[in-house]
């Protein structure tokens, strides 16, 4: 049976949270016992997020067969069931390159190519790649309405209104109601516009979710609906709140979810969000706090490290305890006479994120330098992983110039070097180890604890890794080498022994944290972060 499709726009401004309206749409959904597929659709011309700057588009979420995506994929797979995979993001760049390759093979020999109808039959078949087996497809078409590079997806899922009629689709508009402070009122022009811009091109919304720093009164509501010709029980208050995993439960008390399911004649069903009410009661009643200091590259822009935000809160749960991070700039620790105790302060626990470059890469060192001598404990991810291999190896195995060959190829001890797999390799597109890969772990450590499994999969996204020749040099001064790929060529993770808990690993772990559901690393190293600070103040 074909599924029921929902798109979801936006107008006025950007960054108004379209990836996680469209999250919560499936989490409602979901909980009415329907499953659901995501899908994003980028504007932009890049193949993909995997080159650009984490300043520009915030962190690049992986899948497990190995797409670089956007972050609101990770919105999707927080909020709900569905797991992402290669078909769940588009670009303008994959859908152009896609139509160019066919059109040099001769498969539209004779014709003209075309905008319409080619690239938006592509955009369509792109689409409709996910809808085997799922009841709802939810897509999420990012920029904003108005934007040139926008239209043609715009233009796709107007057609696919006409193709499968009004009750397989259906279109959700989230839109913006400021609070004008010299006037003390709302005002709904920007929503009107935005949706006039809609209707100009042939797409009436059949819901808007108005996004405000307060709740709409109900002849706000009746005045949208009135000038943008919609239900006004299909005009949804989305209002900001301090936690968004309380936001499903404001759409559904708004009316979202029995909205959609009247618009789309899905049948009524008993709605379960259980959970997500006992996790608000956890998260506002907390039992106590811990303090995390992040040291890292791109600090200045939280979504550089979203996943791993969610993660370290998603930690804290299973203790009962509110994660609060710390932001510490790596290259503020690199500075002559710095002192680290003052920046990193009175941490319960140090974490050294993934990144690119040499920049505050010696910053990230002496971090993990003072995590690993003062007994803090310690979580080292990805590049974090590398700088804690590359800090034992000078500090506590004593080999004094020991680098990664992506900061110093000429270092006399190459700790870390370049995947042997990318030797040769010159294109930065797509060519890293990506993915998730197995790992074997050694029982009795830090990680075996925590996942209680012998063997695990974990998503990657890198370039260099461990230099197996150096397994020795470190493990005889107290490094454990305790994760490790199934054939032996890749170290996974790595321990310090004597250390409350000293832990790095290659992979992503903050892709497969869910609020429902903690990532074990994460948990674990909360709970040990707890324990040191309660030793600490005793």
């Amino acid at each position: 049976m074909e599924p029921k499709y929902i798109f979801v726009t936006g107008g006025v401004v950007s960054s108004l949270g379209k990836g996680l309206a469209s999250a919560c749409i499936g989490c409602l959904m979901e909980s009415r016992g329907y499953s659901v597929a995501i899908q994003k659709l980028d504007p932009y011309l890049n193949v993909d997020p995997g080159t650009m700057s984490p300043f520009q588009h915030g962190e690049v979420f992986v899948t497990n067969d190995g797409a670089e995506t956007d972050l609101d994929l990770g919105h999707y797979e927080r909020f709900t069931s569905y797991r992402t995979c290669k078909d769940s993001n588009f670009t303008t760049g994959q859908i152009y390159e896609s139509v160019i390759n066919k059109e040099r093979k001769g498969d539209y020999l004779g014709k003209t190519v075309q905008v319409i109808p080619h690239i938006t039959d592509e955009i369509k078949a792109s689409i409709r790649r996910l809808e085997d087996s799922f009841d709802i497809v939810i897509v999420e078409i990012g920029g904003t309405v108005g934007d040139i590079e926008g239209q043609p997806f715009l233009e796709a899922i107007r057609q696919m209104r006409i193709e499968l009629g009004e009750e397989q689709t259906l279109f959700v508009h989230l839109t913006l109601v400021p609070f004008i402070n010299t006037s003390n009122e709302l005002k709904t022009k920007p929503t009107q516009h935005s949706v006039k811009e809609l209707r100009e091109i042939g797409i009436q919304p059949d819901i808007l979710i108005c996004r405000s720093d307060r709740p709409l009164p109900e002849e706000l509501k009746a005045k949208i609906a009135l000038f943008c010709n919609v239900k006004q029980q299909a005009v949804i208050a989305g209002r900001d709140l301090d936690n968004i995993y309380e936001v499903p439960l404001m759409l559904e008390e708004e009316g979202l979810g029995a909205a959609i399911c009247a618009r789309l004649g899905l049948s009524k069903k008993d709605v379960d969000l259980t959970k997500w009410r006992e996790l608000q009661e956890l998260i506002r009643n907390p039992e106590d706090t811990v303090e995390i200091a992040v040291v890292g590259k791109y600090v200045n822009y939280e979504d550089s490290y979203k996943s791993l935000n969610e993660a370290l809160y998603h930690g804290g749960y299973p203790h009962k305890l509110k994660t609060i991070i710390r932001w510490v700039e790596a290259e503020d620790l690199e500075v002559e006479g710095a002192d680290v105790e003052a920046v990193i302060g009175n941490a319960d626990g140090i974490l050294v994120p993934g990144g690119f470059g040499h920049r505050g890469i010696e910053g990230m060192i002496c971090g993990i330098r003072h995590a690993r001598e003062r007994g803090i404990p310690f979580f080292g991810i990805c590049l974090g992983m590398q700088c804690s291999v590359i800090e034992f190896a000078r500090y506590g195995a004593n080999l004094e110039s020991a680098h990664s060959t992506e900061f110093n190829p000429e270092t006399p001890y190459p700790v870390i070097f370049m995947l042997r797999d990318l030797l040769g390799v010159e294109e930065m597109g797509g060519t890293m180890r990506l993915g998730a890969y197995d790992c074997d772990l050694l029982e009795g450590s830090f990680s075996h604890k925590a996942y209680g499994f012998d063997s695990i999969s974990e998503r990657h996204r890198h370039r260099y890794e461990f230099n197996n020749k150096f397994t020795e040099a470190l493990e005889d001064n107290g490094m454990r080498i305790v994760g490790r790929s199934p054939d032996g060529k890749f170290v996974e993770i790595v321990e310090v022994a004597d250390h409350p808990w000293f832990l790095g690993c290659q992979f992503h772990p903050e892709f497969k944290s869910r609020p429902l559901d903690p990532h074990p690393l994460f948990r674990d190293f909360i709970g040990a972060a707890y324990k040191y600070k309660l030793k600490r103040e005793s």
